[in-house]
């Protein structure tokens, strides 16, 4: 097939996502404009009205090419942009048993909140995915982790409306906890680090306690972040050691076991923690990462069953309630153990 003719086949649905991503960066800037914050991220809305404009107009057949196209192939490229996003610099200003305790955090809360998503029902992927967005970065993870282990269109809608309420829910109560349990700042912006999903979600979380709970909070959060390359590098590999074809060996075929896009994700951030990405560049891949991103959802929700997201309702906010207080529980453990004053 030429590539004009694959162009024209893409193109149609390619117009219908990026018209949705346009509505949900809208919705956004009406929501500062309402309320002076961004409660709900462009990224969930896209999905949002994804769903909305599937479930009340069926799509055409034409459509489908341009909507995949946008799933898989544009989410990828964001993907490998990320990489340019996170720097290992911050490694620099924690101390080699904070790291180890962070990273600690982040094994035994997926580890727990997979357990706890497959013994309350979940399907395997679904459980992976809000074991690895409630431990590492939310959006950013589920987004991530998604094509890795090959999860559908549903899983990851489910997954993301559900843990961006609870995100927005740890925002509200974590400074109840600050203000009213006794902690110190150190303590405090350690906990909102460890717990709290997104960047921004933590800035707002610490902002309330002052300029060293933002700090601390900031690096245990960046730090934590840096878990995504080694989680989906690992994913990666033992998703293909499942699905290969015992009988590829014999037949001259051999798999990669880690996706391309997953080496351009650790390839990346290796460049910009040695300096080979320059500073000038950093912002505007970010932005295309960011944009492409957005598309992408708006094309998962363009592909989701509303019936099937909600069917999953009530296991995925019991899987995501219980794994954010487990990870609660093992983040102010490690702030005990480590003697953070």
């Amino acid at each position: 097939m030429s590539f004009a003719r694959q162009t024209s086949k893409i193109l149609p649905g390619l117009a219908l996502t990026c018209t949705v991503a346009i509505a949900a960066y809208a919705g956004e800037h009406v929501e500062v404009g309402l309320f002076g914050g961004r409660w709900i991220e462009s990224l969930v809305l896209a999905i949002a009205l994804g769903i909305a404009v599937c479930t009340f107009k069926p799509l055409k057949p034409s459509m489908k090419p341009g909507i995949d196209f946008s799933a898989k192939i544009l989410l990828e490229i964001a993907i490998v942009l990320l990489g340019a996003s996170i720097s290992l610099s911050a490694i620099r200003g924690a101390g080699v048993w904070l790291i180890a305790g962070i990273a600690i955090v982040v094994v035994l809360s997926i580890a727990a909140t997979y357990v706890i998503g497959r013994l309350l029902g979940l399907p395997p992927k679904l459980a992976t995915l809000i074991a690895c967005g409630n431990s590492i970065c939310g959006n950013s993870a589920i987004v991530a982790v998604a094509p890795v282990i090959e999860a559908d269109s549903q899983e990851i809608a489910a997954a993301l409306a559900f843990t961006a309420v609870l995100g927005i829910a740890a925002v509200f109560l974590l400074p109840f906890l600050y203000f009213n349990f006794g902690m110190s700042v150190p303590q405090y912006g350690t906990l909102a680090g460890l717990t709290v999903y997104a960047v921004p979600q933590v800035l707002a979380a610490t902002a309330p306690v002052g300029l060293l709970a933002v700090q601390t909070g900031t690096l245990v959060k960046l730090v934590r972040v840096l878990m995504l390359g080694p989680v989906i590098f690992l994913l990666g590999i033992i998703t293909k050691v499942e699905t290969t074809d015992p009988n590829a060996a014999g037949n001259g075929h051999h798999p990669s076991l880690v996706p391309w896009f997953i080496c351009g994700f650790l390839g990346l951030m290796a460049m910009r923690s040695f300096g080979l990405i320059p500073n000038a560049l950093i912002v505007p891949m970010e932005s295309v990462s960011s944009i492409l991103t957005v598309i992408a959802m708006a094309a998962l929700g363009l592909s989701v069953n509303i019936r099937s997201v909600a069917h999953a309702g009530g296991k995925v906010i019991a899987a995501a309630t219980l794994s954010l207080l487990m990870l609660g529980a093992i983040s102010y453990g490690l702030i005990i153990a480590l003697q953070i004053q």
